[in-house]
């Protein structure tokens, strides 16, 4: 946090937010190391997930400090929902003039998305190894998705390689959009914003007015955000044949390639029966890989809006809101693998049904998959809809209309930002009340944890001995 001074004394900014919430967070954290400094240090799974649950919140409690004492959030509800939608790589935002903030307080915004993409935990398990063992508990309660992989046998050293390729595709982008026009401070931010798959931009109209060139770099970074980390890793070695082995990958790719066929085809249709002509297929192709891009991965940034498109494109979108980017990726959602698991497994039934004495196991890469693996993407899935199901419910008790609590709710716990209904890709989400923005702030931080973190702390069973 305290970074971020670096901003306030470039472009003259009033240093007293930063310094104020910086050494805030400081001193508490400094007394809570110093009086627990000798507590046990056995973290077992329970400690594990406990851990990583609450250091969330803390982080998400903590950094909202810097946008309350700026002055432009003094509601402590927005401040704590901006927060955590940033830690969370949510990226939904009650900023109406995102141009007017501060520009530390800018920066503070889009580093929470890029602290969060890979893992507050992870990160301390990369730079910070104060906890000396349980590392492999905390990772599996941050990583998402139903498989670990690991590119190395400490969980430290895995950590510090994810963060070193997480690091060096965030400096590529940044010159990369540099190159394009962009000023430095911009490049940073939208850069941080990209690889977390979190969508924060310092533009009030995200990236509509940007260039094709800005928009294309973007989208090839989006892209690679919503890719397994460790495939990263293995393309950095040149191991592309692996990566393009792997199932998950392909079926990523497929999904945003016959997502933005199908889109293209529908707006251009839409746009010859408006006018008896389409204006540019090349424009119409962009803003349908970008959009589709930036909901599969989470992103949520925004080229155009998407809610004045066919109602059939505006479904197709909706529908991009569940699915989010491949395990071990940034991005949130149900995730790929899951989705291709539960289309296999829902496949082999009917051949089950015909030869029911037949042992016909579920294979990814070629590789039978166990059926406790399969049972977990069942029960994923089930309480991820049960979950979407009461918070819509919640927010249609606080009196919002059914199509904006759909868009908010399938938003929020999807870690994706714009929605449908009254949080399109054009507004922001300042005129939800303070009980509707601590539900979603819920839903952002389950979605963020795969669901089983937080809800397991809710399970009496938990906390029995």
């Amino acid at each position: 946090m305290f970074l971020c001074i670096i901003a306030t004394l470039y472009y003259n900014e009033d240093p007293k937010p930063i310094l104020f919430a910086s050494g805030i967070t400081g001193v508490v954290g400094l007394v809570l190391f110093g009086l627990f400094k000798n507590a046990p240090k056995d973290i077992g799974k329970r400690e594990g997930y406990v851990t990583v649950s609450f250091a969330w919140i803390f982080f998400a409690l903590f950094g909202s400090l810097p946008f309350v004492f700026s002055g432009h959030m003094p509601h402590f509800a927005d401040a704590f929902f901006e927060s955590m939608s940033g830690f969370t790589t949510t990226g939904a935002s009650v900023l109406s003039d995102v141009e007017a903030m501060p520009k530390d307080i800018l920066l503070w915004r889009s580093l929470t998305q890029w602290l969060g993409g890979m893992g507050i935990i992870v990160l301390s398990l990369a730079i910070i190894p104060l906890l000396g063992i349980g590392g492999m508990q905390l990772y599996t309660a941050e990583v998402p998705g139903p498989t670990k992989d690991k590119i190395h046998p400490k969980v430290k050293d895995t950590a510090q390689r994810l963060y070193l390729i997480y690091v060096s595709f965030t400096a590529l982008q940044t010159i990369l959009l540099m190159i394009g026009g962009m000023s430095f401070f911009d490049a940073l931010n939208h850069s941080f914003a990209t690889m977390s798959t979190g969508g924060f931009s310092t533009y009030n109209t995200s990236l509509v007015e940007a260039s094709p060139y800005i928009q294309y770099i973007v989208i090839l970074f989006m892209f690679i955000g919503g890719v397994n980390f460790t495939l990263s890793y293995y393309a950095f070695h040149g191991k592309f044949k692996r990566v393009w082995e792997n199932e998950e990958f392909r079926s990523y790719l497929y999904i945003i390639i016959l997502f933005t066929l199908t889109i293209t085809c529908i707006i251009a249709l839409q746009q010859y029966n408006a006018a008896h002509q389409i204006y540019s297929i090349e424009s119409l192709f962009r803003d349908s890989m970008f959009q589709v891009v930036s909901l599969c991965t989470t992103t949520g940034f925004a080229s155009a809006n998407y809610l004045t498109w066919h109602s059939a494109a505006i479904m197709l979108c909706f529908m991009l809101l569940f699915f989010g980017g491949s395990a071990g990726s940034t991005g949130g959602g149900m995730k790929i693998v899951r989705i291709v698991l539960l289309a296999k497994h829902s496949y082999l039934e009917f051949k089950r049904l015909i030869h029911p004495n037949a042992i016909i196991p579920v294979r990814l890469n070629n590789v039978s998959v166990s059926e406790k693996i399969i049972t977990n993407v069942l029960a994923f899935i089930v309480i991820y809809i049960i979950v979407f199901v009461v918070g819509v419910l919640l927010m249609s008790f606080l009196n919002y209309d059914f199509e904006t609590s759909l868009g908010a709710v399938a938003s929020a716990i999807g870690n994706v930002g714009p929605g449908i209904g009254k949080v399109g890709p054009y507004d922001n989400y300042a005129f939800i009340c303070d009980s509707g923005k601590y539900v979603l702030s819920f839903l952002m931080l389950c979605g963020r944890l795969e669901l089983f973190t937080i809800l397991l702390l809710f399970s009496p069973a938990f906390w029995r001995k």
